[in-house]
């Protein structure tokens, strides 16, 4: 049986001297440290014998004589549509397939850096990746992300049910599905509830825009959906049709969540919300005047980046003037004003009346002394 490699291993063998089998299968963590170290897998030469470990240095940039092409990693799971296995035996070897084991072993690997962020505790938090016409991979339920494994990753259809894996699925996964459903560019989407993002979620304050330009880029605007049972059909279609126009959602008094075209991407802008808030949060703490940022035509080229991206932004149609309105932010703490000052009570003349008695005898005495 063939031996799964990971960026550890791989690194330990080439330290060492030591050959990278020419079977090997590689987690996509052990690709990108190949690639990263200027190594390609050579499968055909290595199988025959033509090179003693399997791999051969790529062409370095800088070197006279040597093409180099650079290149920017692409883990987006593309299929043919109508192509999605049927039968139990076509969906067991789909689901064992080398393509979808890596994609496996990258949701393992996303889980085990949520959980070592602080972004989940417990059992909480889900990832999940599309992988057909009606075809998702997702987390488990009830299982520590930090300590998964490959064989926990569950396959589900568009509607829930669970096609392979030991492990029962989570039920937060009909969510991702709801706004996969709704927009074909949402491929994969992450739950988590990283501390800072959550509490703008618990607090139910929408962070501003336009304050920094990779936040605008990388999320567009955060929205917020309102507070549903977890798991619920109801939780599913709010989130939905929130989601379908927006790559990171807060879930009132529940956590956040983020899409992309990939496992990785849709993780890295929970990273890129999480840090967000954090920063939001300490610049509102420290008196200054957050206003409008960075201004509006500013943003407007932040739209455009993210279009030239492939990713979707609803507030392409609003003017300049709008597109930074930061008017409904209130940092800091917000205290109930009443709505009038209470009415002096009305004076009672017989109260009045004693009260005058009684100073002026007190006063007598007291020049008596």
């Amino acid at each position: 049986m063939a031996q799964f490699l990971t960026a550890r291993d791989v690194e330990k063998l080439i330290r060492n001297g030591q050959p990278v089998p020419a079977d090997a299968r590689l987690t996509p963590g052990a690709h990108d440290y190949l690639r990263d170290h200027g190594h390609s897998k050579l499968n055909a030469a290595a199988k025959s014998g033509s090179a003693a470990s399997g791999y051969a240095s790529a062409p370095v940039a800088g070197i006279p004589g040597k093409k180099y092409d650079p290149i920017v990693p692409d883990y987006e799971y593309k299929w043919t549509p109508g192509t999605d296995p049927k039968t139990p035996a076509e969906i067991a070897a789909f689901f064992s397939s080398p393509a979808i084991v890596a994609i496996k072993h990258r949701m393992v690997d996303i889980g085990q850096r949520m959980w070592a962020r602080n972004y989940t505790d417990g059992n909480g938090g889900n990832l999940t990746v599309r992988v057909g016409d009606n075809l998702v991979l997702c987390t488990p339920t009830l299982i520590s992300k930090g300590f998964m494994k490959m064989e926990d990753i569950c396959l589900v259809d568009m509607d829930g049910k669970q096609l392979a894996g030991a492990r029962k699925r989570t039920s937060e996964c009909m969510t991702h599905i709801a706004i996969m459903k709704r927009q074909p560019l949402c491929k994969s989407c992450c739950h988590a509830h990283p501390p800072h993002a959550t509490a703008f979620a618990v607090a139910k304050v929408q962070p501003p825009t336009c304050l920094i330009p990779e936040a605008d880029i990388f999320l567009g605007k955060i929205a917020i959906a309102r507070y549903e049972t977890p798991g619920s059909q109801q939780m599913a279609d709010t989130v939905g049709e929130v989601g379908k126009d927006n790559q990171c959602v807060l879930l009132a008094n529940h956590g956040v969540i983020t899409w992309g075209k990939d496992i990785e991407d849709a993780y890295w802008k929970m990273e890129n919300a999480d840090a967000y808030c954090q920063t939001v949060w300490v610049a509102s703490q420290l008196g200054g005047e957050l206003g409008s940022g960075v201004g509006g035509s500013n943003a407007r080229e932040f739209i455009k980046i993210r279009k030239a991206l492939g990713m979707p932004d609803n507030r392409e149609g609003l003017k300049e003037c709008e597109l930074c309105d930061n008017s409904e932010f209130r940092p800091g703490v917000m205290c109930q004003v009443p709505d009038a000052a209470p009415a002096e009570p009305s004076a009672n003349p017989e109260v009045e009346a004693l009260v005058q008695r009684l100073t002026g005898e007190i006063m007598k005495q007291l020049g008596a002394k």
